[in-house]
């Protein structure tokens, strides 16, 4: 089993490699350098998200002097970078350092004008990232928001829909705080399908829906009630018609790159990507994955590559995110359903999975056993959502740290023959 969990590891390795923001955002301005200024303009350089860091790293190499430069990140991802600012925010849920990330965001665009160029370099996480609480709402109110989102089962669009309409920067608003100048924006997607409204909740971009679109996939979710007064008030309001200064919007690299790589480099096995839309709940996904594994071949080994982001809707109060509870339940399932030597490797290119430090979890057909000979009930454990406490017990955590790239979430199955 030793050999196919290191191949495992492997092929995740080469979707976070083919996912590095550096080489894609090098690639890209190779082939369309940036414009030169006007005549007393400066380059005003934002980077926001889990691969800002690099992204920033990479545009100051390629950005004359006179120019400023502003990053926004993680904490995990935070360092000293010659030449910008630095700042972190928070993730998954937005706090006060998400706030002031926020406020440092229209600090920095604030006296831009015609001459002026501003680079936006976003990737995913954006959103909980930099927040700026439209007018009438508090931290708390969006905090709030947020947490009944994470907990709702709600997928990524909706969840964005619902953010866009609670900011004073998504859903385009940072156009608006930019303007006069122009904006060129180079994005890192995260989002399944590409939809650039919804990477980093769209700051660059016009807004996926209304408020009223936003009320209405809340009471579907049932969390409409829960919401605090002031989220009620201002989703109730009337419509507003204010056109957005336009943009520029580059994709430079996604989820779909990273599948491609991981079925390159598992050629010998014959590898097929099965699905690059591996989304809603986390128990569904997890039957995809074992009637996909229990149709494949068992005469010649097997490597069926998936991608997406899936949503956990939350009972208990563990600590673990979707991929280490994918995992989980296919470790149950696969015990009960698949034959022979095999292992499943659920894993976000980002290298953290939802408020725990592993990036997602690695399991077989003796994983589950594990979790009881640990003196764990891991039945109990999975209806908790503890997934991370399930995992840990069976030495079944992917730990990578962070990556400094987000293109969502990647699964692989492998299998030898009997």
């Amino acid at each position: 089993m030793s050999d196919l969990r290191q191949t495992a590891l492997a092929l995740f390795s080469a979707a976070v490699d083919r996912a590095d923001p550096a080489l894609a955002l090098r690639k890209q301005l190779a082939q369309t350098p940036l414009p030169s200024l006007p005549q007393g303009g400066r380059n005003l350089i934002l980077a926001v998200g889990k691969a800002a860091i690099p992204m920033m790293r990479e545009a100051l190499d390629h950005t004359p002097e006179p120019r400023a430069a502003l990053v926004v990140t993680n904490p995990e991802n935070l360092c000293d970078l010659s030449g910008a600012k630095v700042i972190a925010g928070s993730h998954p849920v937005p706090d006060e350092a998400s706030a002031a990330a926020g406020r440092a965001v229209i600090d920095f665009l604030a006296d831009t004008t015609p001459q002026d160029r501003v680079t936006a370099l976003i990737s995913g996480g954006g959103s909980a990232l930099m927040v700026a609480p439209a007018p009438g709402l508090a931290l708390a109110d969006k905090a709030e928001v947020g947490r009944l989102l994470l907990a709702s089962g709600l997928e990524i669009n909706e969840m964005n829909l619902i953010r866009q309409q609670l900011s004073d920067l998504k859903g385009g608003g940072l156009l608006r705080h930019a303007a006069p100048a122009p904006v060129a924006a180079y994005i890192l997607s995260d989002v399944i399908g590409d939809d650039l409204r919804a990477i980093a909740s769209g700051p660059t971009v016009s807004p996926i829906g209304t408020k009223a679109e936003a009320r209405a996939v809340m009471e579907q979710a049932g969390i409409w009630d829960d919401a605090p007064e002031a989220v009620k008030a201002h989703l109730s309001l009337p419509e507003e018609d204010n056109a957005l200064p336009q943009a520029e919007n580059i994709l430079i690299g996604s989820n779909r790159h990273s599948l491609a790589a991981m079925k390159e480099a598992a050629s010998e096995w014959g590898a097929q990507i099965v699905s690059d839309h591996l989304i809603g709940d986390v128990a569904e996904a997890a039957d995809t994955v074992i009637e996909a594994a229990s149709s494949a071949p068992d005469d010649r080994p097997v490597a069926l590559i998936f991608g997406g982001e899936t949503t956990v809707r939350l009972t208990g109060n563990g600590l673990g995110g979707r991929n280490q509870e994918l995992a989980l339940r296919v470790a149950k399932l696969g015990a009960e359903r698949l034959t022979g030597d095999w292992i499943f490797l659920s894993g976000g290119t980002d290298g953290r999975d939802g408020p725990a430090d592993a990036a997602g979890g690695i399991v077989g057909p003796g994983t589950w056993a594990a979790i009881r000979q640990a003196g764990q009930d891991p039945e109990a454990l999975l209806a908790n959502n503890d997934s991370y406490a399930a995992l840990k017990a069976a030495d079944a955590l992917v730990m990578t740290g962070g990556t400094g790239t987000n293109v969502a979430d990647v699964q692989v199955f492998l299998r030898k023959p009997d």
